[in-house]
């Protein structure tokens, strides 16, 4: 027959900090012999109801406490079960151990991650992208960043994410990180694939993403018009390397190529087609797909331009690509100087060419490798 087993939570009064807060402790008492702890939730001491052991009224925080409460209740009932199901003796220590788990090695959030990401960077090539890895570090960054600026700690174990650490870390992007609703979305999602591993190995009991759900936004993606290419084109840029990385941007313009892709173009990604002209035969590196893309009069013009550039002198590249951060500043530099009203990044660019260089004159973007000089209205 299983021993009398009671509980009991309650607050210190005495313990209040000056906010009027007070952690929430639990009593197990099992066979007259109790062991006490904090449940690690505070509460204002006018908030509580002794009589009934929960959070008084019809808060969203007070509906979460009193969940928290429900759900440690039948933790402890589960543990005891557990232990008479095994015919083990257990003491109320015993059940308190359990309940935090102690006595077994936590798995640690960041841990986790690092050890995914490891795997991420060891397959770049082979079934994931360099982008790809590079997303999951700058998550990983976010969520280590969250940990420590919410809970003062360097890490905290997997078992203790659960749906207000989720919400919680989708609000600090959107609010400290200045994120936009559909990053702040996509960086969660993530991390819910971290959270997704410890649950099938699991290191947790239940997945915390289950009442989770936001849905991306729908974005008009802004692209340049012919008028503007040609002002950015027709500027004189007295600083060179604005000069430079405006190059970079119209090349991308009239090839569609990705930052990625541009920025690791070499002279072996150019090759003499059928036709008698110059195309560039490439690997994405986000999707590792094949892309076969004809040099035309202008893109031409600008890898003769840097030609004897010291980055295709000594690395064998075709253009001089800066660091993506330093290219999105100068864009912007660049955007306020020729009057154009728009959030001009290097991304821009490929949005450009799949509607004013191709869409627009009547080429379907899938038909992009059958371009020719006759469609642009620039030269």
């Amino acid at each position: 027959m299983p021993l009398s087993l009671s509980l009991l939570f309650y607050i210190k009064k005495s313990k209040a900090d000056s906010l009027g807060k007070t952690n929430i402790y639990l009593r197990i008492t099992l066979d007259k012999r109790r062991s006490e702890f904090s449940i690690h939730r505070k509460i204002h001491i006018n908030d509580w109801n002794s009589q009934n052991q929960l959070a008084l009224g019809n808060s969203i925080e007070a509906r979460e406490i009193n969940r928290q409460l429900s759900l440690i209740k039948n933790k402890v009932y589960s543990i005891q079960q557990n232990f008479e199901r095994e015919s083990k003796l257990y003491s109320a220590t015993n059940i308190r151990d359990v309940l935090l788990g102690k006595g077994k090695t936590q798995k640690m959030v960041l841990e986790i991650f690092q050890d995914h990401n490891n795997k991420v960077e060891s397959l770049i090539g082979n079934g994931f992208a360099k982008g790809t890895s590079e997303r999951y570090r700058t998550c990983k960054k976010h969520v280590a960043e969250f940990i420590r600026t919410k809970y003062k700690k360097k890490d905290i174990p997997v078992q203790d994410v659960n749906h207000q650490f989720i919400t919680g870390l989708e609000y600090y992007l959107k609010t400290t990180r200045k994120c936009s609703h559909n990053s702040a979305v996509k960086y969660v999602t993530n991390f819910k694939k971290i959270i997704r591993i410890a649950h099938a190995n699991d290191w947790i009991e239940k997945d915390p993403f289950l009442h989770w759900k936001s849905k991306l936004r729908i974005v008009e993606r802004e692209f340049l018009s012919k008028e503007e290419i040609q002002k950015i084109m027709e500027h004189e840029f007295v600083m060179p390397r604005l000069d430079q990385v405006k190059d970079v941007f119209i090349f991308c313009c009239f090839t569609g190529l990705a930052y990625a892709d541009v920025k690791k173009l070499s002279k072996n990604d150019i090759t003499t087609g059928i036709d008698g002209e110059q195309w560039i035969k490439t690997k994405r590196s986000k999707t590792d797909t094949r892309s076969n893309i004809p040099i035309l009069a202008i893109p031409l013009e600008i890898l003769e331009k840097y030609k004897k550039h010291p980055s295709s002198l000594n690395r064998g590249l075709l253009l001089p690509v800066l660091s993506n951060q330093k290219t999105n500043a100068y864009l912007k530099e660049i955007a306020d100087l020729c009057k154009i009203n728009k959030n001009l990044t290097f991304h821009l660019a490929r949005h450009t060419f799949a509607t004013t260089v191709t869409l627009t004159n009547g080429v379907p973007i899938e038909s992009v490798s059958k371009i020719d000089n006759s469609f642009l209205f620039f030269i």
